[in-house]
This record gives structure tokens, sequence and C-alpha cells, in this order.
């Protein structure tokens, strides 16, 4: 023990330290280690965590039983700071507004009817009651008669840009609860939905030249939105896959796909140029090559020639018989 230490004491029983003693020291004060306890049940501190209060310390459970105050909306004992209102505390985060949950501990709150509320809410309730409006941009109550737009309601001197100042007009834009002109909105970059007109604050869809809401981008038919789906483009409108069938599509008779490419016209039917095969041996066909109908689907040379002789006869048949009814009838009339 260093002499500094030899004339020391404890801080609680004013005892010297024994030479080979464990010595604890809290912010320059030495005691004994059985004698650095709680100054009410006399344990030690958990962890050696404690509370300090008029010169005495506390572990944690008897400074909350005997000086912290219960939250007034969690039942909670608190630590730290204190929000002392409406006759009660409040840890920070529970002190909120009673309409819209808004916490109150640095905005301020207006007593109304037994509630603690925000001033925009206050106001709103003040309104209600009078049957006026509140101004979206003061949200103060509007005496005379309010400017609407978009179903919100401003004094008329309130209706102006929140960069530049000047007079809106219905051309307004909206961003984050802001009004701007359009030259001062076109200037923050903000794109503008091609459906609503309104700023996109979110996700953004880049379609037919334009920007969407992921919501507002919808097929020109059944109006459902794509999102994220494959779209169908025509005439600068966006379809989905089925109405685009429907309305202007040849479909393959493969794989049930609108064909976006180059179009294989054979047997009264459509297919894509990578679907046109083979229905036996799925080999890749042309209309150059020689095929054969069977089962209303093209067959190979080759596989048609493995098929049975007398398959192959019918089949025949069958080919001849509707080539005789694909010619025009003459009219049974004749001269006399």
């Amino acid at each position: 023990m260093s002499n500094a230490l030899a004339n020391a004491v404890c801080q609680r029983c004013q005892a010297r330290f024994a030479p080979a003693e464990r010595i604890v020291n809290s912010n320059g004060e030495l005691y004994h280690e059985h004698c650095f306890v709680c100054a009410q049940c006399f344990r030690p501190f958990p962890e050696g965590l404690f509370y300090e209060f008029e010169g005495r310390k506390y572990c944690e459970h008897d400074f909350q039983m005997l000086f912290a105050p219960c939250c007034g909306s969690c039942g909670e004992f608190i630590i730290g700071r204190v929000i002392k209102a409406m006759n009660n505390n409040w840890h920070p985060g529970c002190f909120r507004c009673e309409l819209c949950d808004v916490e109150l501990a640095d905005l301020g709150f207006v007593k109304n009817a037994g509630r603690h509320l925000c001033r925009p809410c206050h106001n709103r309730e003040k309104a209600k009651g009078l049957g006026k409006y509140i101004c979206q941009r003061c949200h103060l109550v509007i005496d005379e008669q309010p400017l609407m737009f978009k179903n919100d309601a401003y004094h008329p001197d309130h209706f102006s840009c929140t960069h530049c100042g000047k007079e809106l007009t219905a051309e307004a834009r909206e961003l984050k609860g802001e009004l701007y002109c359009l030259p001062c909105h076109d200037k923050m970059g903000v794109p503008i939905c091609g459906a609503c007109r309104r700023p996109i604050e979110g996700r953004v869809v880049n379609a037919l030249g334009k920007q969407w809401h992921v919501e507002h981008f919808v097929c020109a038919k059944c109006e459902k939105p794509f999102l994220g789906h494959r779209h169908y483009e025509k005439k600068g409108l966006a379809y989905c896959e089925t109405h685009y069938n429907q309305l202007f599509g040849d479909v393959c008779y493969t794989c049930s796909h609108v064909i976006e490419g180059d179009v294989v016209s054979a047997l009264n039917k459509a297919w894509c140029v990578h679907c046109f095969s083979c229905s036996t041996c799925n080999s890749r066909l042309t209309l150059k090559n020689k095929f054969v109908e069977f089962d209303m689907k093209p067959v190979c040379k080759r596989c048609y020639e493995k098929f049975p002789l007398e398959l192959k006869k019918r089949l025949k048949k069958l080919s001849e018989l509707a080539a005789r009814r694909a010619q025009p009838k003459s009219s049974g009339l004749h001269p006399a």
C-alpha cells in the first residue's frame, strides 16, 4: 500500500484499510469492499450500478422505490428526464398527443377538454366546434372565407410558395406537406406522377415516357396496377397481358403469351418463332421446312416418315379433303 493510502479511511465506516485489502474507489471516495453497499438495503450494487441522491448511494430498485416517479402512461419508474404535466409525471417518449400520437416533450401542448393535445390538433378541435376551417400552413382557425386547394383550407395570404413566397395558383405542387410554385418545384427535380400529377416521393415507375406512382401505373382496360408485372404498350397506353391479347395481340399457340416479334402463321394458328417446332421431336421449324399437320400441330418430315403406313394414308386423305373444301365452289348456273 502506498503512503498516500496508508492514512486513508473508508468513506462509510471511517476505518483504515489493511495493507492487502481490496479498495473500492468511487469518484475519488474510498470504501472497504463490504462497505460499498446500498444505503437502504445494505447489499452490494448489482454490477456496480448505483444512483446517488443527497450524498447517499442506492441500488436501482431502492432508488426507484424511494425517489423515482411513475410514468402516467406506461406505469414504469422514470429514470432521467421527467415531464411534469396534467398533474402527472411522464417519460418524454410517453407524453404524446391524445389524437395524433406525436411526442409533446419538445413541442409543448394545449389542454383541451381534459386532454393533452399538440397545437395543430387543438386548433382542429376548436375549429370543429366553431364549424370553421383550419389553415394548413399556420394551423390556426380561418375566420374569413378560406381558400381551398385539394380539399385543404388556407388563409388567402398563406397560399404561397414555400420557397419564393409567390402567390400560388391551381398549378401548385405539394411536397412533404409544403406547397411550391411550378418553377420552384421543377428546380427541385422531384418527379410528377403521370396519373395524379402529384409528386412521387417513393418508388418511381418509368414507362410510356412518363413517371408514375407504383399504384397509379395501371392497365388502360381493367385499371389494375401492374405492381412490377410485365405490361404491353399500344398507342401510348399500357395493358396487362390478358387485355392486350383480347384487344390487339397474336397469342402463341404453344406458350400462350403475346407474340412481340415475328409471327409464324401456320395451320390457322400463330406461333412465336422459337415455339414453332415439331410436336414429336421438338426440332425447330420454319415455313421453308416441309411439315405435316397432325392433331392440329406440326410434325417434321423425318418424324412423319416414321408413322405407320395406315396413319400416313389417313392423314393424306384428310389433307386432300381439306384442300378440296378450300377451293371455291361453282355457282351452278349455265348459259342458255
